[in-house]
């Protein structure tokens, strides 16, 4: 078993870049790939980096150059042979030749595009502008790259020893963690800890300590690259950035009404199955589901990852009931900012009345609280979203308010088509 304390302790960036394949991504993210690059692949996309949490200086604690330097060799990777025959060849959600051949050769043709990089007071700029099918891969391996430089920025100073204990430590914690979610019977969870990971290594420990400590219960990973390495299923459905992105293309409020529904119609034709996940909060869930067509209640399940997740839960529960669906036969992917104790809850109060799977993120993989210099080394919320689409700005309301992203002007009109009515805040951890 790799040594973390030691490599952290005497690590080089090119013996440990930080993102070492195209790979060490989420595997949500080449599923949309695929489904941008049928549908929308030359649309004019710009994401940014969102820290949620200003009191963060990472423009302080992130050195730009090295920053630049793990940017940059990023952008000379490319997909190896095996890899390659990894996705024509594997088996995902039980399906051979999940991505077309087409994709695929788009896919190993691949590279990262340009970037810029600024400082601006304490935080630091990123951008990432072009083609949709380009830009979006940037997403998950630049937060990977500021989530471990933020982890090195405030380890630099311990000695081998100070490391040592505090990885012991750590890994102590996540197999309590483990320990206490073992005897929850019907438990399905996963990995989703891949773009606020405290490193790659980390994460890649944490998988290796689920597949051993829950057995069965672990249904996998999110990071392809893990996933492929330590035989285990890749995981992932979707995320907001197609609503988002669909919705800025839209010419009229009418056809912004209707573009989530766009989206699953597409993603329809595309996948089938367990990825029919219905993730309803971009636009606010309530009125997302009243408004829903017919078919989409036959769809599998649905993702809860804003809000109050017993609200949300019993609101799908409802919702089936009301479209002659039996919920004991459905899936709810609880994913919001889970930790062991919010899992237990989440799974006695929907136990035996809907199936429950869980994606288990930052608290899972950077989970640290307590353990570095001055609480420096606790996860904060960091984000890389869709800002504008071909120079119209992107919006995302979330069924927390403090997660919307976008023009006040924006957001406000947005609320007013979707219906989003009164939303509770709640805390934005991670």
């Amino acid at each position: 078993m790799t040594d973390i304390a030691a490599r952290v302790y005497s690590h080089t960036w090119k013996i440990d870049p930080i993102v070492r394949s195209v790979l060490d991504t989420d595997f949500y993210k080449l599923l949309m790939a695929q489904t941008i690059f049928r549908r929308h692949a030359q649309t004019s996309v710009t994401f940014g980096i969102i820290n949620r949490a200003t009191h963060v200086p990472l423009g302080r604690l992130i050195d730009p150059g090295e920053l630049k330097e793990q940017l940059d060799h990023i952008r000379s990777l490319s997909l190896s042979r095996g890899e390659s025959t990894w996705l024509r060849g594997n088996m995902f959600y039980g399906k051979r030749q999940m991505f077309s051949p087409e994709f695929i050769q788009w896919l190993e043709s691949f590279r990262f595009p340009a970037y810029t990089l600024e400082r601006r007071g304490d935080q630091m700029q990123l951008i990432f502008e072009g083609p949709w099918l380009e830009t979006t891969m940037w997403e998950i391996p630049a937060l990977a790259v500021i989530m471990e430089l933020h982890s090195r920025a405030v380890l630099k100073d311990l000695g081998k020893f100070e490391l040592q204990v505090l990885y012991a430590r750590a890994m102590t914690r996540v197999w309590e963690k483990i320990q206490r979610l073992k005897p929850l019977q019907r438990l399905g969870i996963a990995d989703f800890g891949t773009r606020r990971r405290h490193g790659f290594l980390w994460q890649d420990w944490c998988v290796q300590a689920m597949l051993e400590g829950l057995g069965p219960a672990f249904l996998g990973t999110s990071n392809c690259l893990i996933a492929m390495r330590r035989e285990v299923e890749a995981v992932g459905t979707n995320a907001h950035e197609l609503p988002m992105v669909y919705a800025a293309l839209a010419k009229t409020d009418v056809e912004l009404a209707e573009t989530p529904y766009r989206v699953l119609a597409d993603w329809q034709e595309d996948y089938e199955g367990n990825l029919r996940i219905i993730l309803p909060d971009t636009f606010g869930s309530g009125r997302f589901l009243d408004r829903a067509p017919d078919w989409v209640e036959q769809w599998t399940g649905i993702r809860i990852d804003s809000g109050d997740p017993i609200e949300g839960g019993e609101h799908a529960i409802r919702w089936w009931q009301s479209r002659g669906q039996d919920p004991a036969g459905k899936l709810a992917i609880f994913s919001d900012g889970l930790d062991v104790a919010e899992i237990e809850r989440i799974h006695r109060h929907f136990k035996g009345r809907i199936r429950t799977g869980f994606g288990w993120g930052t608290l899972l993989t950077n989970d640290f609280r307590g353990f570095g210099p001055d609480g420096r080394l606790d996860p904060f919320s960091i984000v890389c979203k869709v800002l504008s689409v071909d120079g119209k700005p992107a919006v995302k309301l979330s069924d927390n308010p403090l997660k919307a992203i976008g023009p006040r002007q924006e957001i406000e009109r947005y609320r007013h088509i979707f219906g989003a009515g009164v939303q509770a805040a709640a805390p934005v951890t991670v």
